[in-house]
C-alpha cells in the first residue's frame, strides 16, 4: 500500500510540471503577438519564427524578500543608444537559485510612473553567465508589479525573461542592466538569442 501515496505524488507533481509547461507556453505565445499587435514593434510575424525559448522550468521560479529602499534619489540609467533614462532604485531582492544566493535590484522609471497604466510597473533587467553564448549579449528583462509584492515577498519567473527590442534592431532606447545586478551564474531559462537578421529603424 505504500506505494500508493508514492504513486499519487508523482502524478500530482507530474500535472504541476504540465500546467506550469502549458502556463508558460501561452505566455510565450501571448508574447508574440504583442509583436504583431503594435505598428512600432521592432518584430512583425513573419519574424516570429526566429524567436527562440528555454523550454519552461519551475526550478527558475523563485520567491524573493523584499527590502523596499527610502528616500532613493532619481538616477540616470545608460541606454545602449548612448542616451540614458530616468529610474531610481526602488527595493532589494534577494532569493536562492540553483543553490546560490542572489541578490538584486529592482527599479522605477520616472517616465512610466507618471502613466496611471504603468504606474505600478517594476522594472528587473540583468545580465548573466548565458549573455553572448546563448542569449543576448545586452542582458535581459523581466516585468513586475508593485501590487505583487506580498508580506515583504515577490514571485520572480525567469522564464519570463525577455530581450529588449535592441536585441532585434537598432535605433531604440534599451537601457543597460546595472552592474549589481550582473549574476555570476547562467540563467538557462526565458528567452534565447534572436536569430534573424537585425533591422536597421528608420
Amino acid at each position: 500500500m505504500k506505494i500508493l501515496p508514492i504513486l499519487f505524488l508523482f502524478i500530482s507533481l507530474n500535472a504541476f510540471a504540465q500546467s506550469y509547461t502549458e502556463q508558460i507556453a501561452k505566455h510565450r505565445e501571448s508574447y508574440k503577438q504583442d509583436f504583431v499587435k503594435d505598428d512600432y514593434a521592432p518584430l512583425k510575424e513573419s519574424d516570429l519564427q526566429h524567436l527562440h525559448f528555454y523550454d519552461g522550468d519551475s526550478a527558475y521560479k523563485v520567491i524573493a524578500d523584499v527590502e523596499i529602499f527610502k528616500n532613493e534619489k532619481v538616477f540616470k540609467m545608460p541606454t545602449y543608444d548612448g542616451t540614458s533614462k530616468e529610474f531610481y532604485r526602488f527595493a532589494k531582492i534577494s532569493f536562492i537559485l540553483n543553490g546560490v544566493t542572489v541578490k538584486m535590484t529592482l527599479y522605477k522609471s520616472i517616465a512610466l510612473a507618471s502613466n496611471p497604466a504603468y504606474k505600478d510597473l517594476l522594472f528587473l533587467p540583468f545580465t548573466d553567465e548565458t549573455n553572448n553564448k546563448e542569449t543576448y549579449g545586452g542582458g535581459r528583462y523581466i516585468d513586475l508589479s508593485l501590487k505583487e509584492i506580498k508580506d515583504q515577498k515577490i514571485e520572480i519567473d525567469f522564464n519570463k525573461a525577455y530581450n529588449p527590442y535592441c536585441a532585434y534592431s537598432d535605433g531604440y532606447r534599451c537601457p543597460v542592466p546595472p552592474e549589481e545586478n550582473d549574476l555570476q551564474l547562467e540563467v538557462k531559462a526565458g528567452e534565447k538569442l534572436y536569430t534573424g537578421e537585425k533591422k536597421h529603424r528608420k
